[in-house]
């Protein structure tokens, strides 16, 4: 038995693919070569570093007396409030969002066109940030909490809908088809076949919108939506360093406990 191992023939380069390759390679180095050269950068400051420390010390010293003190003004009521903001923004969309997600769903229409508008309008709903749309709500209806809510309402219909509608295109059409055989209408289909088996994509998918819409509501505040974004930008302002450390010391436990609680709901329903 011959045992001399026989070369394979080496593979052919491909010098197009190989081409191809280094022009990406080089047109990036260009673009990030030419995006620095915009940059103003007029050097570090003479109290860099008197600042930094000062921002590192209050922040590892976080002003604890202001995790609670009853005033509805401290920590722990700003904190709430975000949630409540980031709850029913996220569940006003998700009642919303579902005719958008049937409407965008290409197996529920029999010309292409029909779902192809309907995922054009979904794009075009989400391309407006949620800070724009709380500028804009807070023109309508006042600074606040209600701005905040109607902010993420409104944005996150864009994205719910578009998870939704893939969920729908991803059922099975069995259930469907055997309702009809059974003499069900379309209202029919979808209450008992439709719904119940896409149920838990709906759950799941508006469980990781509310995880979301949490870190989106701590911004909003900022502008003046409500939540822990106002208390935050006034400390920063004022150069509260350990009111600032408090609040990201808030906001990190606030977010690690509904994404810990999300995940561990959205295990249950798959």
């Amino acid at each position: 038995m011959d045992t001399t191992m026989k070369k394979l023939p080496a593979k052919p380069v491909d010098r197009k693919k190989q081409a191809a390759h280094w022009l990406i390679a080089i047109a990036t180095v260009v673009i990030i070569v030419w995006s620095c050269t915009g940059i103003n950068f007029g050097g570090i400051k003479a109290t860099a570093g008197q600042i930094a420390g000062a921002i590192f010390a209050g922040i590892f010293h976080p002003d604890w007396s202001y995790v609670y003190n009853g005033s509805g003004e401290d920590l722990i009521s700003q904190l709430w409030q975000t949630i409540c903001i980031a709850f029913l923004g996220t569940f006003i969309s998700a009642i919303i969002s579902l005719p958008f997600a049937f409407w965008a769903a290409h197996t529920r229409h029999k010309h292409w066109y029909t779902s192809r508008i309907g995922k054009i309008v979904l794009a075009i709903i989400r391309s407006f940030p949620e800070i724009v749309l709380a500028l804009m709500f807070i023109k309508a209806v006042g600074p606040g909490s209600a701005a905040g809510v109607l902010a993420l309402g409104f944005h996150s219909v864009g994205m719910l809908a578009k998870l939704f509608s893939e969920a729908i295109e991803n059922l099975e059409e069995g259930p469907n088809e055997a309702v009809i055989a059974a003499g069900g209408s379309k209202f029919h289909v979808i209450m008992f076949s439709t719904m119940p088996n896409l149920m838990p994509a709906l759950i799941s998918n508006t469980l990781y919108r509310f995880d979301v819409s949490i870190r989106s509501a701590s911004i909003l505040g900022l502008v003046g939506a409500g939540g822990i974004g106002y208390p935050l930008i006034i400390a920063l302002q004022y150069r509260q360093w350990d009111r600032v450390g408090i609040i990201l010391l808030g906001i990190i436990i606030m977010v690690v406990i509904i994404d810990w609680i999300s995940g561990w709901i959205r295990k249950k329903l798959v």
